[in-house]
């Protein structure tokens, strides 16, 4: 005989409805604060318009991207999710959004004018003055790396990885977490070029009276200029502090062997540290190389040497285990790729053309700065080290509804007492960063 299956109804229906309910309450958290910084006027103001009179505002393709970034989605066609927020779109001024396809066209012509991606560095440029202005400190450490993003896009390049992508170069504020510079790139672009000129912007980007006096690189970075800029005094007399890693090229690896062996002190674990005055044939100052070096696991047949070597090179006067320590503190760097890659979806790009690409991912640096300055500005100082995936967890997927009851607005959230006083603190700070 054959086995029956119980026959069982299930515990409930599902239907649709029509009510004005609002899946990501939280969105707005971002929205508010975008602004209260004048974000859609600024984006406005600097990037082209669409030439005609019935064209969409700059803004309306942007903020939608930002919002989406924010709430998870990557690919154009999530933007339908954000379309879906009838309600939502309606208290964040968004009820005429462009079709995906619409905004993928805009990406493409934006990219194509370099106006474009320019008012986009603008933007960013708005966004980390307005961070900058609010910290109390005057001082900074600025961190330079690349990242390899794959893409098996037709105009991609490939990396030193062999795999087809992209790889931007970007500076990073190491105090307050946010970008301050950033460069798409093909794949096959070597990430030290144009190190020194991204220096010089970031140099240029950071408000009056405050000065980026900390510099750290790794061997991309190591190069004479930007070692010579290092050394040259700012506007208000002061050099840069530089830790960067050094290329172990023929010279390097000749003032490593002339280290006597008494010099060598015993560091961590199984390593060892020294130091020894190195010049570079364009430099013009000579400063500190401190090595570390480690028994090799393995001896390799056609290299006798029994170490391996890791040099930095610094002009910094603290004692070599110190300045070593510090260097190593660029680590974070790696942290703040993955919030931005993998956080707000920049490992993934969608379109085919490499200047639509940069756009969209000039975009996605503005939304992760939108959302270190909400972390800074607008939340609870334990918040600071939240991810954007705890935030979305957490604040941004509050189920709310919107009700419109004697003139005034009324956004319902479904959530504890506590969140519910933490937007009110949220929305009141953004109102006096824009209008206190």
């Amino acid at each position: 005989m054959k086995k029956q299956l119980p026959k069982a109804s299930p515990r409930y229906e599902i239907i649709g409805t029509d009510e004005p309910l609002i899946a990501r309450g939280g969105l707005i958290l971002p929205y508010e604060m975008a602004r209260a910084l004048k974000l859609p006027q600024i984006i406005d103001r600097e990037l082209p318009s669409g030439g005609s009179g019935h064209s969409y505002r700059p803004s309306k393709f942007v903020m939608p991207l930002i919002l989406m970034l924010h709430g998870g989605g990557k690919a154009l066609e999530d933007l339908r999710e954000i379309k879906g927020e009838i309600s939502l779109r309606k208290l964040m001024d968004m009820e005429d959004l462009p079709a995906s396809c619409t905004i993928g066209d805009w990406l493409r012509r934006t990219g194509s004018d370099g106006r474009g991606l320019s008012g986009l560095g603008k933007v960013n440029d708005h966004v980390v003055k307005k961070i900058l202005q609010k910290d109390p400190r005057t001082e900074y450490t600025l961190d330079h790396d690349a990242t390899i993003i794959e893409a098996e896009k037709y105009a991609a390049q490939y990396t030193y990885k062999k795999e087809k992508g992209y790889q931007p170069f970007l500076g990073f504020l190491y105090e307050l977490g946010i970008i301050l510079d950033d460069e798409f790139r093909d794949g096959n672009v070597h990430a030290g070029v144009g190190a020194l000129g991204s220096l010089k912007r970031c140099d240029q980007k950071v408000p009056e009276g405050k000065r980026i006096a900390y510099y750290r690189g790794d061997s991309a970075s190591y190069q004479a200029e930007v070692i010579n800029y290092c050394f040259l005094e700012d506007k208000y007399g002061k050099k840069k502090l530089f830790t960067i890693t050094a290329d172990k090229d023929k010279a390097v690896k000749k003032a490593i062997k002339a280290i006597p062996e008494r010099e060598w002190l015993p560091f961590k674990d199984d390593r060892q540290i020294a130091e020894t005055i190195h010049t570079m044939e364009k430099t013009t100052e000579a400063f500190r190389l401190i090595v570390q070096r480690w028994p090799k696991l393995q001896a390799e047949l056609f290299d006798p040497e029994p170490y391996c070597y890791h040099a930095v090179a610094s002009n910094r006067e603290d004692k070599k285990e110190e300045v070593v320590t510090w260097h190593n503190q660029r680590g974070e760097v790696e942290n703040i790729f993955k919030e931005l890659k993998h956080g707000f979806g920049m490992d993934w790009m969608p379109c085919g053309e490499t200047h639509a690409n940069a756009v969209f991912f000039r975009i996605g640096i503005i939304a992760y700065n939108l959302f270190q300055a909400m972390k800074l500005l607008s939340l609870p100082v334990w918040w600071r080290t939240a991810t954007i995936a705890t935030v979305r967890w957490k604040l941004y997927q509050i189920a709310a509804r919107l009700v419109y009851h004697a003139r005034r607005i009324l956004l319902k959230l479904s959530t504890s007492a506590d969140k519910i006083n933490l937007f009110r603190q949220v929305c009141d700070k953004c109102f006096q960063i824009g209008y206190g």
